[in-house]
């Protein structure tokens, strides 16, 4: 039996309309019921936190603190069964503290960005990311790279290492006479970091394609379409035909022979943070940007479902925890319940949400259910 990756206790403290909550869950999947404004999102946005980076909303740590919260504190604290055996994963953070959240494994002070990365991965789908196929570039941009990053937890590092550089660089190309020695410097660096940044995304994005496209002939009638993925950019296209050498050394002559155009439109126009990744609904082969939303949305789950699938055979065969945000909502019921088969064929402890229970009812037997009513579960 394949082995199957779960929390079983969560703990918040002070946490968004949580002031505490303690409560105990088994391996299979989780449903999270209850009026909208319950706080339903709030348990799912603390589980994401054990993730790179800010969580599934991104939100400024001091708007997470309770707002009526009788200490400057929030926390939250897991007890994981998983490829390590059982673990106690905590993260907190401090308004009187207020720089970077603290991490604890089995009640030991964490560092990294990735300090949880061994232990648990976790993905994502919330309702914002609905229109992610028509939205603007930079939303696809960052899906990317956070499907990055639960492949590879130094991919964020990367990331903020480019944009300070990018920052510093916008900053001396301002000036009327700037340090062309210290922008040499910087882009320098920056094509190294850039280049890195490119091939981790190049990568990931291989890896994820080829097990679609490894499961597309079984699957290609499956009411969760396949998805053909192409990522544009000067860069990726470099990196598919030259080492990684001789993209550095391109990237770093475009920044200098760009310093002009850079400098009058006040920031940089070429790098990775430009790049964009483009889906295709593969049976139909037509950009997913065009198809109706009621595919879009069925695009998206079939994409996250094979990204889980694809971090499972790096993770040692365990699947990461899902959190799905209303994800019954805008499904009807025979993709609803092809979705929760696979969910249990997969053995995944996903955790879902919504406002009617009666839309989990093909889950009655299989999931754990509990109600959210103003901050209270039961």
């Amino acid at each position: 039996m394949q082995p199957a990756l779960s929390i079983t206790r969560l703990s918040l403290s002070e946490f968004r309309n949580y002031r505490q909550l303690h409560l105990e869950a088994s391996a299979a999947p989780v449903v999270l019921t209850g009026a909208n404004g319950a706080g339903k999102t709030n348990i799912l946005e603390a589980i994401s936190l054990f993730t790179p980076g800010r969580g599934m909303r991104s939100s400024p740590y001091n708007e997470i603190l309770r707002e009526t919260a009788k200490v400057p504190q929030w926390a939250v604290a897991i007890s994981l069964d998983g490829a390590e055996g059982r673990q106690s994963l905590g993260t907190s953070w401090e308004s009187d503290a207020p720089g970077s959240r603290k991490s604890m494994t089995d009640g030991q002070v964490a560092k990294g960005s990735g300090v949880f990365s061994s232990a648990i991965r976790v993905i994502w789908l919330t309702p914002a990311m609905d229109r992610l196929f028509a939205g603007p570039a930079g939303d696809r941009r960052r899906f990317l790279d956070r499907m990055v990053t639960t492949m590879d937890s130094t991919h964020p590092s990367r990331i903020s290492a480019f944009e300070k550089l990018m920052r510093e660089r916008n900053k001396l190309l301002s000036e009327h006479e700037f340090d062309a020695s210290w922008v040499n410097v910087l882009e320098i660096q920056m094509a190294a970091t850039g280049v890195a940044i490119a091939a981790a995304r190049l990568e990931a994005l291989d890896n994820l394609q080829g097990h679609i496209n490894g499961s597309f002939g079984e699957n290609h009638c499956s009411l969760f379409p396949s998805s053909r993925l192409v990522l544009e950019g000067i860069i990726e296209g470099l990196l598919r035909e030259n080492p990684a050498v001789h993209c550095e050394d391109e990237y770093r002559k475009m920044l200098y022979d760009s310093r002009n155009s850079d400098q009058a439109a006040g920031r940089t126009l070429i790098g990775p943070h430009r790049s964009d990744m483009i889906v295709y609904h593969l049976e139909k082969d037509i950009q997913a940007r065009r198809c109706s939303t009621g595919e879009q949305k069925a695009l998206l789950t079939g994409l996250i479902l094979a990204h889980a699938k694809t971090v499972k055979s790096g993770f040692n065969g365990y699947m990461p925890i899902l959190l799905l945000d209303e994800i019954a909502a805008h499904l009807d019921e025979q993709r609803r319940g092809e979705l929760f088969d696979e969910l249990c064929r997969l053995r995944s402890q996903c955790w879902m949400t919504g406002t009617d229970r009666t839309q989990f009812a093909a889950l009655e037997d299989r999931a754990q259910f509990f109600q959210v009513s103003d901050g209270c579960v039961n």
